[in-house]
């Protein structure tokens, strides 16, 4: 497959990731009706959806490029010893670009019922991560942190074990999908969620200069997390040892 071929997968995938999970929080998580009411798929419904945009984006793309759709992901594997480091920098520029598309198109259909104005100095505004006043729930720095290095060493972990050739075949986008939805579960109060630099990064751009000025954890905590998880299924996977 050519390197041109993958990049438009891994562009097109990390878009449908972010336009689906950051989608489904910006538009449809809380809504109110005309009469007051409130409804909308809350927490469990975002954890859902982002869930299902990596099973749906895994089969559709992942024969092309390996649907990593995550610079961690893409980080992780290289450590792990599933993907060359001379494809490391396009996978992630195609990544990143992706998730800004998705973002610039998403802020275009929240702005059409005329009111969308969103506090920029919210936790979670545009479907945003943050940490301390802009975490959901308040958390630390260090809590953000932590949590974002281990759900995605695990994230990895799960990819990896998954797509093992031992593993069962046809079905790692199932497992992968279902690990997102539970990461979402746990970590929703936390960080809103990342695990994934281009998913932070294509909303926070247009989030505003609080979320842009807490961007840089989402990218560090995820792409270290990405490397110890790499580093350790590369080491537990090995079947000479």
């Amino acid at each position: 497959m050519s390197l041109a071929k993958k990049l438009t997968a891994e562009f097109l995938g990390t878009f449908w990731l972010v336009l689906g999970g950051c989608g489904s929080a910006v538009l449809a998580a809380h809504v109110v009706g005309a009469d007051g009411y409130q409804f909308g798929i809350g927490y469990l419904g975002v954890a859902l959806a982002f869930g299902l945009t990596v099973l749906t984006g895994a089969y559709a793309f992942g024969h092309i490029s390996g649907g990593h759709f995550n610079p961690a992901v893409s980080f992780g594997l290289w450590a792990g010893g599933r993907f060359p480091a001379r494809e490391l920098v396009p996978y992630v520029a195609a990544q990143v670009v992706g998730g800004i598309a998705a973002g610039f198109i998403l802020l275009q259909i929240a702005q059409g019922t005329g009111t969308f104005s969103p506090d920029p100095n919210a936790a979670g505004v545009f479907a945003s991560n943050g940490y301390g006043a802009m975490s959901p729930g308040g958390y630390s720095v260090a809590a953000a942190f932590l949590t974002e290095v281990v759900l995605t060493a695990f994230f990895l972990i799960v990819i990896m074990g998954s797509t093992h050739g031992r593993a069962p075949t046809g079905f790692a986008p199932i497992a992968i999908g279902l690990a997102l939805t539970l990461i979402h579960l746990i970590s929703i109060p936390v960080t809103n969620t990342s695990v994934n630099p281009a998913r932070s990064t294509g909303v926070a751009l247009f989030a505003g200069p609080a979320a842009i000025g807490q961007l840089w954890l989402f990218w560090l905590a995820p792409i270290l997390g990405g490397l110890i998880g790499g580093m350790l299924y590369g080491w537990l996977g090995r079947d000479r040892d």
